[in-house]
């Protein structure tokens, strides 16, 4: 333990190292940090032996929520720690229904996405989120129908009347309990649970998530606290609407106004929550966010990444974008460009895995390279200093909800 302090004097004293704090919001998963501490390593490692520099990954003492990664990239020492703000737990709790919660659940979600308009248009602004959207109410309803299909043919077989119905309900119940155990694989439940938790509240966040927000905010205060040379939070998913609400509430309350705070955005479904009506909070928060001169905001999407509304400015097409507004700068991940035609043709119809490219190593990298976005000597203000936004990227607006807290 002292030898960690001295070190860390050490890393003050010495103006060559360069010291950040990442603050990572996952999006809507049940797994614990490990997770993601072990894919940072994994693709880390990976990624520097590809771009020529060196990474190293340790725990940090009495810290189960993050890790601490020291890099020397260009002759320049980083060391970054790098801490999980958690809500898998929420999801997990959100994640508790049964199979037939899980029906009543989609009838909810459908009801909440069609009623309000929301649902055309956001199959007008990106069509790829939406099938993934419309994937597991499709493959539900068809479960649904199997399961009958086997009640049926059971009746039909079994010649004692009376307890042939009772016979078709329990292969009815089977089979969907056999759907249930695959969704490891194919991720219906998974992916309905997680377009039911935005939808239940009308977009807005439940009191659960707005009290894990506090939670959040005072991890983001101790961070600007630590003296270190940036403050970088990371969203990824729909931790990217947590991330701008989180900023937000930050700023308002008072934390002041500092040059190494920045926001990376990758890979966002924002208008899959904003564009319903109860969303009014993360509207005016989007607002906000956008018009601070004083917050870097990068977004960073892939048209590729079919889970993610690409290449959208989430300010924009929501409705809520001013004259002042500044952020964020729209650019691409280009998937098919900085991988090579082999690892392309390897991920491209994994689509899923494709949504945490963001996080993984590139084999032909451009000027997006997480690990040195998160552990190099650059901010990510002047790493993309000048950067034009993507010409491919959408403004127009799409919202049929515009009003904002």
């Amino acid at each position: 333990m002292g030898q960690q302090v001295a070190a860390a004097r050490h890393d003050r004293a010495d103006p060559g190292v360069f010291r950040r704090h990442v603050l990572y919001i996952p999006g809507y998963d049940p797994f614990p940090p490990r997770r993601y501490r072990e894919l940072y390593r994994s693709e880390g490692t990976a990624q520097a032996a590809i771009s020529g520099y060196e990474l190293s990954l340790r725990s940090r003492p009495g810290e189960t929520h993050g890790w601490e990664v020291r890099t020397r990239i260009t002759g320049r020492e980083t060391v970054s720690q790098v801490e999980v703000l958690v809500w898998s737990d929420l999801v997990k709790q959100s994640m508790g229904r049964g199979i037939a919660g899980t029906y009543l659940l989609l009838a909810r979600t459908a009801w909440v996405y069609i009623a309000s308009g929301a649902l055309w248009r956001l199959v007008r602004l990106r069509k790829g989120p939406m099938i993934a959207a419309l994937y597991p109410a499709v493959l539900l309803i068809l479960q649904a129908l199997l399961a009958i299909l086997a009640a049926v043919t059971v009746v039909r077989l079994v010649p004692w009347t009376g307890i042939d119905w009772g016979l078709g309900a329990v292969a009815a119940a089977a089979v969907l309990a056999g759907f249930r155990r695959l969704d490891r694989r194919l991720y219906v439940s998974y992916l309905m649970h997680d377009f039911g938790f935005t939808a239940l509240g009308g977009g807005a966040y439940p009191p659960e998530l707005e009290e894990r927000l506090l939670v959040f905010r005072a991890r983001l205060r101790a961070a600007l606290d630590s003296g270190v040379d940036e403050v970088l939070v990371v969203g990824h998913s729909s931790g990217v609407h947590l991330g701008v609400s989180l900023l937000a509430d930050a700023l308002r309350a008072g934390v002041p106004a500092r040059p190494v705070l920045a926001f990376l955005s990758l890979g966002q479904a924002v208008p899959m929550a904003s564009f319903l009506p109860g969303a009014r909070r993360l509207r005016a928060d989007l607002r906000y966010l956008s018009e601070r001169a004083d917050v870097a905001w990068i977004d960073v999407t892939a048209p590729s990444d079919g889970c993610s509304f690409a290449l959208c400015d989430p300010v924009a097409v929501s409705g809520v974008a001013t004259r002042a507004q500044r952020w964020p700068l729209i650019i691409s991940a280009a998937f098919s460009q900085t991988l090579s035609p082999e690892r392309w043709n390897a991920l491209k119809r994994r689509y899923f895995r494709l949504h945490f490219q963001y996080l993984c190593a590139f084999d032909r990298p451009g000027d997006y390279d997480y690990f040195q976005i998160t552990a190099g000597p650059i901010s990510l203000r002047k790493r993309f200093r000048g950067r034009r936004p993507s010409a491919n990227r959408i403004t127009r607006v799409h919202n049929p909800h515009r009003d904002a807290a």
